[in-house]
């Protein structure tokens, strides 16, 4: 059997999920025989709850729907109890920072698992620093690639280059193709450097 990965992207619309997704699956086209992305979402509208699954594999994937999956990825801090048992033992749970203990503690909705691999990651703090906030979701993208090594980080940069490019907008100073870029290192470098 060759190599596979599964990935569990939630959150809610308006935040990048089923982008980070596609760009994942796209990309991942280069270095995979077998791919598949399938998104789901609540309702067409901004605020519900959406979802997407990634496989990127060598082998013929038999079904785009996975109960659990190696890894998950909360780009909303309110998904991450949710989606806490869909990541398999011994997998990766990544979450955004922004929020997670407060809703936690607010909602008892604690992170209990002690059999998977956590991690924490600030994307919104991270995408505001850089000036583009929506750029938060490849930040999490990034510390997936990172910790995982799924794909080289040139490939997952070519594929914004391409899906992200709108070379001529400029905030504050730098294009928003290099803050996208830019948003991804940062969380790829987060993700390598996580344990």
């Amino acid at each position: 059997m060759g190599k596979t990965a599964e990935v569990i992207m939630a959150g809610t619309g308006g935040r990048g999920v089923l982008l980070a997704g596609l760009l994942l699956a796209k990309a991942a086209m280069q270095k995979y025989k077998y791919v598949s992305w399938s998104p789901t979402y609540a309702a067409a509208m901004r605020g519900s709850e959406c979802e997407c699954t990634v496989i990127l594999s060598d082998d013929e994937i038999t079904s785009p729907i996975l109960s659990q999956a190696d890894a998950a990825i909360a780009i909303a801090s309110s998904q991450a109890k949710p989606y806490e048992n869909r990541v398999k033992p011994g997998g990766l749970l990544i979450t955004e920072s922004a929020g997670l203990h407060e809703v936690a503690e607010l909602f008892g909705l604690k992170l209990e698992r002690e059999d998977i691999r956590r991690l924490e990651v600030p994307g919104m703090e991270i995408a505001a620093r850089m000036g583009n906030i929506q750029a938060g979701n490849l930040v999490l993208l990034g510390a997936y690639i990172g910790a995982t090594k799924v794909l080289p980080l040139e490939v997952i940069e070519e594929e914004v280059d391409k899906r992200l490019g709108r070379k001529g907008e400029v905030r504050i100073g730098v294009t928003v193709l290099e803050v996208n870029k830019e948003a991804l290192r940062e969380g790829y470098k987060l993700g390598a450097e996580s344990k």
